[in-house]
C-alpha cells in the first residue's frame, strides 16, 4: 500500500473514531513512523510501505481512534517555533499560551537580568521559552508534580535553556523570594465541567491536576492573586492566562489583594485571554 492509499484509508477510520482533523493525524502519525514529511506521504502514490512500517502505524492510529491525543502520541508539541516534549503528566501546549509569552516578553523590555516565575509551569513551556528568548533573565519554574517538572526539566535541557525548577504547592517553591515577573497558566475549568459528557475526549487524557479550577474555576486565581504581592518585587507583574469568560472575576480578586493597573488582553478570538496586574 503507497502513502497516498494508506492516508486516506487511516483518516476514514480516525473520521468514523470523531477524531477532529483526521487527514492532518493520519499523515502526521505516518511522518513519526516513516521519518518522511507529512505532505510529501500524502501526495506519493509510487512507494510500498513495508511491513514494518504498516504495524508501527496501525499501532499509532489504533491509540488515535481511542482519542489518544495527537501529541502525547508523537510525544511533543510545537511551542514558539520549538518542539516541547508532553506526556500524560502535563497539559499539553496551546496557542493561547503564545500570547502570554508575547506579552511578556514585551514588558520586560528594557528591564536588565529580570527574575521571573513561572508557576504551576506543567511542560516549561512559558518559562523556557522565556529563558531562551530572554538569555539575561533569571528563570524559576515551579509545579506541584514531580513528574511534570521532570518534563519541563528535559525541556529545558534538550533546547539549552537555563531555568531553576522548583517543588512545590504554588508559591511555597518559592518561599521569601521575590520576582520582577510572575507568570501563570493555572488550572481553570470548573469541575463540573470536567464530567465526560462535557469534556472532549482528548482534552479528558490531560492531567485532571492542570485542569480542575474547583467549583467555579477560579480557585487557583485565588491563592495566586492572594499570595502573589508577597512575592513580587515593587513595580512587579503578574501575568495569567484566563479561562473563558474568568476576565472579570480575576480582576476583581486581583484589585481585592490590593494589585494595581489590572488589565485584560484578549486573544486572537477577541476573547479576554490574558490578566495583568502591578505590585507598587
Amino acid at each position: 500500500m503507497t502513502p497516498a492509499q494508506l492516508i486516506r484509508e487511516a483518516a476514514g477510520r480516525l473520521r468514523l473514531a470523531g477524531v477532529p482533523d483526521a487527514r492532518v493525524d493520519a499523515s502526521l502519525l505516518l511522518a513519526h513512523v516513516t521519518g518522511r514529511q507529512a505532505l510529501a506521504l500524502r501526495l506519493d502514490t509510487d512507494t510500498v510501505l513495508d511491513e514494518k512500517e504498516l504495524e508501527a502505524f496501525e499501532r499509532l492510529c489504533a491509540r488515535r481512534a481511542a482519542r489518544e491525543p495527537l501529541q502525547y502520541i508523537l510525544g511533543e508539541q510545537p511551542f514558539f517555533g520549538r518542539p516541547f516534549r508532553v506526556t500524560p503528566a502535563v497539559l499539553i501546549p496551546r496557542p493561547e499560551t503564545e500570547l502570554l509569552c508575547e506579552l511578556a516578553l514585551e514588558r520586560l523590555r528594557g528591564q536588565a537580568s529580570p527574575a521571573v516565575l513561572d508557576l504551576c509551569c506543567g511542560s516549561g513551556c512559558i518559562g523556557v521559552t522565556l529563558a531562551l528568548e530572554r538569555l539575561d533573565a533569571r528563570v524559576t519554574a515551579a509545579d506541584i508534580s514531580p513528574e511534570a517538572l521532570a518534563v519541563a526539566r528535559a525541556n529545558a535541557d534538550s533546547l539549552g535553556a537555563r531555568v531553576t525548577f522548583a517543588r512545590g504547592d504554588l508559591f511555597a517553591a518559592v518561599e521569601g523570594q521575590r520576582f520582577d515577573l510572575i507568570l501563570s497558566n493555572p488550572p481553570y475549568i470548573p469541575t463540573a465541567d470536567l464530567a465526560p459528557e462535557a469534556l472532549q475526549a482528548e482534552v479528558q487524557r490531560e492531567p485532571r491536576l492542570a485542569l480542575d479550577g474547583g467549583a467555579d474555576g477560579l480557585s487557583l486565581y485565588r491563592r495566586i492573586a492572594a499570595e502573589a504581592p508577597a512575592h513580587l518585587a515593587d513595580g512587579g507583574l503578574l501575568l495569567m492566562e484566563l479561562g473563558i469568560g474568568e476576565a472579570e472575576a480575576v480582576g476583581e480578586l486581583c484589585r481585592g489583594a490590593g494589585l494595581t493597573d489590572v488589565r485584560v488582553h484578549p486573544d486572537l478570538n477577541g476573547i479576554g485571554r490574558m490578566l495583568e496586574a502591578r505590585f507598587c
